[in-house]
């Protein structure tokens, strides 16, 4: 994998640990009552598909190692300019449900690469 490659796949790692770090304790009302909760969340969903949308583009086989490669990338475009549209039962079921699926990935891919 090229060091770019491996750069995206920290960027999506990092954003990771912080939306666990965010979601740590917290509950779907916490996350329904707070807004900057909500945009923290968003914004970290946002660097990962970027990252992955940019890493796929370095190494099209990435998207066969990441479950979902394309769905993430179009949750990011929906964030962004869907955001009218964005449930927020949904990115709290993507936190929980769909995160630690991709934390796990990524981490194989990086430990595969040597990283």
């Amino acid at each position: 994998m090229r060091p770019e490659g491996k750069k995206y796949l920290y960027d999506i790692r990092k954003a990771g640990e912080l939306l666990a770090e965010f979601a740590t304790g917290k509950t779907f009302a916490d996350y329904a009552a707070d807004a900057l909760f909500r945009s923290a969340v968003e914004r970290q969903f946002e660097v990962i598909g970027e990252a992955l949308s940019q890493a796929i583009k370095l190494e099209p086989d990435l998207a066969n190692s990441i479950s979902e490669a394309r769905r993430i990338i179009s949750f990011r475009n929906i964030l962004i300019h869907g955001y009218a549209a964005v449930s927020n039962q949904v990115v709290w079921d993507v936190l929980q449900k769909d995160l630690p699926r991709l934390r796990c990935e990524v981490d194989e891919l990086l430990n595969e690469a040597g990283a």
